[in-house]
């Protein structure tokens, strides 16, 4: 990933734009997509940004995140071109897609909104790594080692030959991995998920952003998304423990409760942060993780 980029347009329209995020950091080129997104559906009611070519995007929830912050509904669709190969397809045993996430976010009047932010494999390829730093399992049904044989141990991920991640709901994820290959990698030029790309990691992101006053009144759709949470969320639950939560609350609540209380982190990975800042001379403060 490079410093300093910004994205570059190779076509524009009134509702459509396709932009190049010159391998610039995901975090800034990806939001430089969004706010020209944004600003042309506050315009015109719809705009669709294609961008290829981004550093990591991170966590794919801050745009539609974003766009429910300017009142604006949004879909999302990404993919890995190079770097980041790690899913195998539905009967298959080598990796040969990326994690391929899917998000939309739903504004909500006064409230947090709905962000649904799924990848469309079983496990992030960073929880299996925690997972590895900790010495424990990874759940059941998630990877499989290079033979395809389902297994819990992280370390077979990483062995030489590798295992795979596998897509969430069989046949079912795969067919939503496949749809964000073509929406963030064909139609937005970056390419799908291709080995000659190993050495760079490059995403591509579809993003599809509505102005939902276009479509009804402001308190008219506010109301109906309020009526159906109430609805979704009167369900009696299978124990009294138990919670129906809307997508993005669990989120919401675990960022309330690391702001309080801080991220846990396990020994290996603090070491590995140190180790990290240490090589580019950056001095780390003294700290053990608990």
């Amino acid at each position: 990933m490079l410093a300093d980029r910004t994205i570059q347009i190779a076509f524009e329209n009134e509702a459509v734009a396709v932009v190049d995020g010159q391998f610039g950091f995901g975090q800034t080129v990806g939001e430089q997509a969004m706010d020209l997104g944004i600003a042309k559906a506050a315009r015109h009611g719809v705009a669709v940004v294609a961008l290829r070519n981004a550093g990591h995007l991170g966590r794919i929830g801050a745009w539609p995140s974003m766009a429910t912050r300017a009142g604006k509904v949004s879909v999302h669709f990404v993919n890995t071109s190079g770097a980041g190969i790690l899913v195998a397809p539905h009967g298959g045993i080598d990796r040969r897609l990326s994690a391929n996430p899917i998000a939309v976010g739903i504004p909500r009047a006064g409230q947090s909104p709905i962000v649904l932010d799924m990848s469309t494999c079983t496990i992030a390829e960073g929880k299996i790594r925690v997972a590895l730093n900790r010495g424990v399992p990874v759940p059941e049904n998630c990877i499989i080692d290079a033979g395809g044989r389902p297994t819990t141990d992280p370390n077979v991920f990483y062995a030489d030959p590798p295992g795979a991640i596998l897509p969430i709901a069989g046949h079912k994820g795969y067919g939503l991995a496949v749809l964000c290959e073509v929406f963030a990698g064909t139609l937005t030029g970056g390419g799908c998920s291709d080995p000659a790309n190993a050495g760079r990691l490059a995403n591509g992101m579809l993003s599809i952003i509505l102005d939902p006053s276009v479509f009804q009144s402001d308190a008219t759709f506010a109301a109906e998304i309020e009526r159906f949470i109430a609805w979704v969320k009167s369900s009696r639950t299978v124990s009294d423990a138990s919670e129906v939560l809307m997508p993005g609350e669990v989120e919401d609540r675990t960022k309330v409760a690391r702001l309080r209380d801080g991220i846990d982190l396990d020994a290996a990975t603090w070491s590995q942060i140190v180790e990290a800042a240490a090589s580019v001379g950056i001095a780390v403060e003294e700290c053990r993780p608990e």
